[in-house]
């Protein structure tokens, strides 16, 4: 009996402590993704306007270079091709709503500004304080993230080298790793599949940037 209690309370208490572990990776991953939409929306109100007054900008000078030299559509096209003067803009706006969170997520991330690149003082000013206080947020939140994954691992692994009746049944750190590779390899493999199709890159290229 006083075995069976302790066995209970041992089992309730670890309970508690899974639960309570689980509340803060989701507070955790709450608070992040509000931090992301308000540095979003803070970008897009200091960066939305410059670009779009450069954006103007850019398309009165392509009318007058045309206009200039008398060029055709398929001429400025082919100097684009080799001067790439529009390239970081021809997907749209960067510092609408969506690319200012793209641009957010990457800060935060830690792999790059890429193109996008604040222009404005306020801009760069407040993306210094921004990924002060986001950088150490996000990599807190990860090492949470990647604790529960790695529990969640541990068992599935557990149940199936117990399905399939091996003598050791915990999981090793080998196990793990293997788990976690392969998991890994799934992400980026699929992830440059949707890349070359959505991009037009070739598989090989969309394998390097992921």
């Amino acid at each position: 009996m006083p075995y069976e209690r302790e066995e209970s309370a041992f089992g309730l208490l670890f309970s508690c402590k899974m639960k309570r572990q689980n509340v803060r990776t989701l507070s955790l991953v709450v608070c992040t993704f509000t931090y992301l939409l308000i540095g979003a929306s803070v970008f897009d109100v200091l960066e939305s306007d410059t670009e779009k007054k450069r954006w103007e900008y850019l398309k009165a000078m392509k009318h007058s270079f045309m206009t200039k030299y008398n060029m055709t559509d398929d001429d400025y096209r082919m100097l684009e091709i080799v001067v790439i003067e529009n390239k970081p803009n021809k997907a749209g706006p960067q510092w609408k709503f969506a690319g200012a969170f793209y641009f957010a997520t990457v800060v935060l991330a830690m792999i790059g500004y890429g193109h996008s690149t604040p222009v404005t003082r306020q801009g760069k000013a407040f993306c210094m304080g921004y990924a002060m206080v986001g950088i150490p947020l996000g990599l807190v939140m990860f090492q949470s993230i990647g604790e529960r994954l790695n529990k969640f691992a541990s068992v599935v692994i557990r149940r199936l080298k117990t399905y399939l009746n091996c003598k050791y049944t915990e999981a090793t750190e080998m196990n793990l790793m293997f788990a976690t590779g392969m998991l890994s390899t799934g992400i980026i493999t699929t992830g440059a599949y949707v890349f070359s199709n959505y991009e037009g890159w070739s598989y090989f290229d969309s394998f390097y940037y992921w």
